[in-house]
C-alpha cells in the first residue's frame, strides 16, 4: 500500500505494532513455560502483563486517531517468534536454553523499542500529544524490559558457559 503522508505512515506503524503485541501475548506464555531460571520466568510473566497493557494503550491511540487496529500482520514479529519457537523446540541444557531465550527476547525488545520510538516521533510531529504520551509510556516499559534482560543475562550466560 502506497503511503501518502506522515499520518498514514503513523497509522501503518501502529497497526504493525498492534499485530506484534497481539502475537506476543500468545507467544510469551510458551516461552515462560520453557524458562528454567526463576527470575527469567518471572520477568517473562511480568512482561506478558505489560504486553497486554500495551495492546490496551494502542487501542486508546487508535481511538484518539479515529482509526481501527486492523489489516496488517507484523511479519517481523512473526519471524522473531518463529525463530524463538524453533529454539524452544530444539531444547537443550537448561542454562543454555535460558541464555537463548534472553537473546530471542532482546531481539524482540529492540524491534519494539525501534518501532515505538518511530511511532512516537511521528505522533509528536503530527501534534498528537495523547498518542505521544501513551506511546512514550510503552516505550519506557520496553526499555526497562530490555535492561532487566541484560541484568538476568549476566548470571545466566555464565551458567550456560559452565554447562
Amino acid at each position: 500500500m502506497k503511503v501518502e503522508n506522515l499520518r498514514e505512515l503513523l497509522v501503518g506503524e501502529l497497526r504493525d505494532l498492534y499485530s506484534a503485541e497481539t502475537q506476543l501475548t500468545k507467544a510469551l506464555p510458551k516461552v515462560a513455560k520453557h524458562a528454567s531460571e526463576s527470575g527469567l520466568k518471572q520477568a517473562i510473566e511480568h512482561h506478558l502483563k505489560e504486553t497486554e497493557n500495551h495492546v490496551k494503550r494502542l487501542d486508546q491511540v487508535f481511538e484518539r486517531l479515529h482509526q481501527i487496529p486492523k489489516g496488517k500482520t507484523c511479519e517481523g514479529m512473526k519471524g522473531l517468534i518463529a525463530e524463538a519457537d524453533e529454539r524452544l523446540k530444539d531444547g537443550g541444557d537448561h542454562a543454555t536454553l535460558d541464555a537463548g531465550i534472553i537473546a530471542d527476547a532482546q531481539r524482540v525488545e529492540h524491534y519494539e523499542i525501534s518501532a515505538y520510538g518511530s511511532a512516537r516521533t511521528f505522533a509528536n510531529l503530527l501534534g498528537e500529544h495523547d498518542a505521544v504520551r501513551l506511546l512514550e509510556e510503552t516505550l519506557k516499559e520496553e526499555k526497562a524490559a530490555d535492561m532487566k534482560l541484560n541484568q538476568l543475562a549476566e548470571n545466566i550466560n555464565i551458567a550456560a558457559k559452565a554447562a
